[in-house]
């Protein structure tokens, strides 16, 4: 016997302490193992918000809680942890670390400048928004948001004095453009650690991840933009444009606009041809195997990080001494989110063995809830209450892996619920985000107008992307 929180008994925020049956099956263990997920949910945040614990901290010490709370063997729990661990990061840790690597060669070498400014150029001041847009979606997949924000906020500035109008007008595209592809498009850690915790195909989140994100930049980044960018008139804050600097070193050439693309677009189409082939071709071909294997995220991206090395390393006048510092130093901003990924993976290992997927499968059926509503439900409730999307994205998805665990699942409908979690951990980013302050920071605005601006978009964007996914889960 187990003691569980029973959230059916008494006032449902504090519950009460019944003892199970060892029949899984029964209607109490059931209403008892959906309770233990709302503990563990509880936990975590206390952990976070209150007691200001780390989020891997807090994601290891829950996991441990809710062990032992579950009626799992003491001495099973280790191996449970260690096993969690190993399972999640032998897959998210090497994506994560090679597209850190493409991103930070991209960052160096100037070719994430170069394609913004072949985009502006290519669509005149009159449609910057749209280049801007483009520019956050394209740049922001292997590079992290802050730094492109950093990067091409000189660009906003510029086009901001040239034209008169409201910093918003195009700051506003840029950031729904890095947003969807921070939550939405691999590599980025996000999605690749809820792919990786939910045995997500990769080329099916990249596909939907578009098919959402686009109409999200056009509706919550372009329309907004304009929206927004008519009711706050913001200049440029003279203090930002002295502390934003952008360049390259004098000595090395900047890289053509279809080099850096090469370098984002080689690694995503090899991985969409491998799953294209996994449906298209007929199984145990040659080519259906050639195409599995390099449309395989591991050896897709190993691919991108040598095309990086001498395309935009080499060729530009690095030397290979260079190369590998650019890369080392590529690395580590990740060590962070590789150990919250994988703090995730063990919470979702220990509530798959306490028996919590049957019973939220259970719960789903008898309700009648989509699992792309519920991975958005719990992602949404996550996202506010802690702030970090990337948190939120694993967190969301360790409870909802143990459904994956239970049910037999198509493989689009699983790469739909990652982009569903991705949306919900979008939406209402608010002042215990990060990024709130960040924007806040570079915009020179204050928090009425952070929330009338950022977080807005950023709930449209959420809202927006989740609809999509909704309605494509309608044909699977």
């Amino acid at each position: 016997m187990a003691l569980l929180l029973d959230k059916s008994l008494g006032d449902p925020y504090v519950g009460a302490i019944v003892f199970l049956s060892p029949d899984p099956l029964s209607p109490m263990s059931t209403l008892s193992l959906v309770g233990l997920v709302l503990l563990a949910v509880s936990i975590l945040l206390v952990l976070v918000l209150y007691v200001r614990l780390h989020a891997f901290v807090a994601l290891m010490v829950t996991s441990l809680l809710v062990a032992v709370v579950g009626g799992i063997p003491l001495s099973d729990i280790a191996g449970i942890i260690e096993e969690g661990m190993g399972s999640t990061l032998g897959y998210i840790a090497t994506v994560i670390g090679l597209g850190a690597m493409v991103g930070e060669m991209l960052r160096q070498s100037g070719g994430a400048e170069q394609i913004a400014k072949t985009l502006l150029d290519t669509f005149g001041d009159d449609r910057a928004p749209w280049a801007l847009g483009l520019t956050g979606l394209l740049v922001s997949i292997p590079v992290f948001l802050d730094v492109a924000l950093i990067l091409f906020i000189p660009l906003v500035y510029t086009l901001t004095e040239r034209t008169g109008k409201s910093l918003l007008f195009y700051a506003i595209p840029l950031l729904a453009g890095m947003a969807v592809a921070h939550s939405f498009i691999p590599p980025t850690p996000g999605p690749v650690a809820v792919a990786g915790l939910l045995g997500a195909d990769l080329g099916w989140v990249i596909l939907f991840g578009f098919l959402a994100g686009v109409p999200s930049i056009l509706v919550g980044g372009i329309m907004y933009g304009r929206f927004i960018g008519k009711r706050i008139h913001l200049d440029v804050p003279e203090v930002m444009q002295e502390e934003v600097e952008v360049g390259t070193d004098a000595d090395t050439s900047m890289p053509s606009f279809g080099q850096a693309l090469s370098v984002i677009g080689v690694p995503l189409l090899l991985i969409l041809g491998g799953t294209v082939s996994d449906v298209a071709l007929a199984e145990g071909t040659t080519l259906r195997a050639a195409f599995s294997f390099v449309g395989h995220p591991f050896v897709a991206l190993v691919l991108a990080v040598l095309l990086s090395f001498y395309v935009l390393g080499v060729r530009g006048g690095y030397s290979m001494d260079d190369v590998q510092q650019i890369a080392t130093k590529g690395l580590e901003p990740v060590g962070l989110i590789i150990l919250v990924t994988g703090a995730g993976g063990v919470l979702g290992k220990v509530l798959v063995e306490t028996g919590v997927g049957d019973a939220l499968a259970k719960a789903m059926a008898a309700s009648n809830l989509p699992v792309v509503v519920l991975a958005f439900l719990i992602a949404v409730v996550v996202r506010v209450s802690q702030g970090s999307a990337t948190v939120s994205m694993v967190t969301a998805a360790g409870l909802v892996a143990p459904v994956f665990e239970s049910g037999d699942y198509a493989a689009p409908v699983v790469g739909l619920t990652t982009i569903a979690i991705a949306a919900g951990a979008t939406v209402l980013s608010h002042v215990n985000d990060s990024g709130f302050w960040l924007v806040s920071r570079f915009l020179g605005m204050d928090e009425e107008q952070t929330l009338r601006s950022w977080t807005v978009m950023e709930t449209i964007i959420g809202v927006v992307g989740f609809l999509v996914v909704l309605g494509l889960s309608l044909l699977f």
